[in-house]
């Protein structure tokens, strides 16, 4: 079995904060940290002639902290931490630059940008917690400068500055809500065998993977289990492929129902199908997988006017004993499973059993 060399896409997005993947938001804030950093030297500049020699110095302060932290976002590990950092000063150096008397009417423009910043760099859930306080806090700073609002000119610019932010709230909003969702279909539709419903190659080698992981960590057993249909070209050459597609769909609505809630299954291709059985020592796998074959070979399909029998042979590999990697364990399950099928079919074959696969004779492709 090939290990997968694309990144597992279901635990990328369950670790992903926005629409942006942690390496595509380190480069972004570097990107912001350079950009302000060079902006507030050019700022300090201008409130040094413009009379607040106090306000240069912190504009000035946090633009060598900024450059700083271009050069310690490449590696750290602390990005989070660095990304509400930057946000939680900078949305608070633009109340405060509204709140000096002379402050320009232009500057409450940066309230609107919070929304954008914040939901771009944590998400729709982070995001929202973040700019909803500070863009209230903006817009009763707003109120305040521009004192008294009876006349229908200050109403006209107060409604312009809340509606516009509260539109911006809303849309940037929706938009993450739209892009989640999206971005999970598309998720599921990768990882998801399209004619069974079940996880596909793919998503089995990356969950392989991470259990062997995670068996690792804990120090329990797991037990790789392939299994095939026996003469399934049988079904679709006499029946057509259509039947081939009912009998896999059937297959697969079988293995999710007898199996528990802890093990894992995929369509590998095929008629080909892989069980990770989690915490299950040889025993106990040997047991499950024999009452799995034989319901398979009890069950009777309809198809039409016709009753399609089949049977299916399995190979059963143990972590750690016979493999601590995914490709050895699948070597070894799949060489069991076609020891099976050459002794006759209808088998569960567990690798290293000091007896003979069990074997009930040759049921396989048979038709009703």
């Amino acid at each position: 079995m090939n290990t997968s060399k694309h990144p597992d896409l279901g635990t990328a997005l369950e670790q992903s904060r926005s629409g942006l993947r942690d390496n595509h938001r380190r480069s972004l804030t570097r990107l912001l940290f350079l950009v302000t950093g060079s902006a507030l030297v050019v700022f300090s500049c201008l409130q040094l002639f413009n009379g607040y020699p106090w306000v240069a110095l912190v504009e000035l302060f946090a633009s060598g902290l900024l450059f700083y932290g271009v050069f310690c976002l490449k590696t750290t590990a602390h990005l989070q931490q660095w990304i509400y950092a930057y946000l939680v000063s900078l949305f608070s150096f633009f109340i405060v630059i509204m709140l000096l008397p002379e402050a320009s009417i232009a500057a409450f423009v940066w309230v609107l940008m919070m929304p954008v910043l914040a939901y771009l760099l944590l998400g729709k859930h982070e995001g929202m917690i973040l700019s909803v306080p500070f863009m209230l806090v903006g817009g009763v700073v707003y109120y305040l400068f521009l004192g008294h609002v009876g006349s229908a000119h200050r109403m006209i610019d107060l409604l312009n500055m809340v509606l516009c932010g509260a539109l911006m709230q809303v849309f940037m909003h929706m938009y993450e809500v739209r892009r989640e969702e999206a971005e999970q279909r598309l998720v599921d539709m990768a990882q998801t065998d399209a004619l069974t419903g079940l996880a596909n190659r793919s998503n089995f080698q990356s969950t392989l993977a991470r259990t062997i992981a995670e068996c690792e960590r804990s120090g329990t057993d797991f037990a790789l289990v392939i299994m095939d249909i026996d003469h399934f070209k049988r079904v679709n050459d006499t029946l057509g492929h259509d039947a081939g597609d009912y009998v896999l769909r059937s297959i697969g609505q079988c293995l999710t129902e007898r199996l528990r809630t802890t093990d894992f299954v995929g369509r590998l291709g095929g008629e080909e199908f892989g069980l990770i059985l989690r915490d299950a020592k040889p025993g106990d796998a040997f047991e499950l997988m024999d009452e799995l074959r034989e319901r398979i070979a009890r069950r009777e399909l309809k198809y039409g006017e016709a009753g399609i029998r089949v049977t299916a042979s399995f190979g059963i590999a143990q972590w750690p004993e016979h493999g601590r990697e995914a490709e050895t364990l699948f070597c070894v399950a799949d060489r069991c499973l076609y020891s099976g099928k050459r002794a006759g079919r209808n088998r569960v074959a567990p690798a290293g059993a000091g007896q003979p696969p069990k074997s009930v004779g040759s049921m396989a492709g048979g038709l009703g």
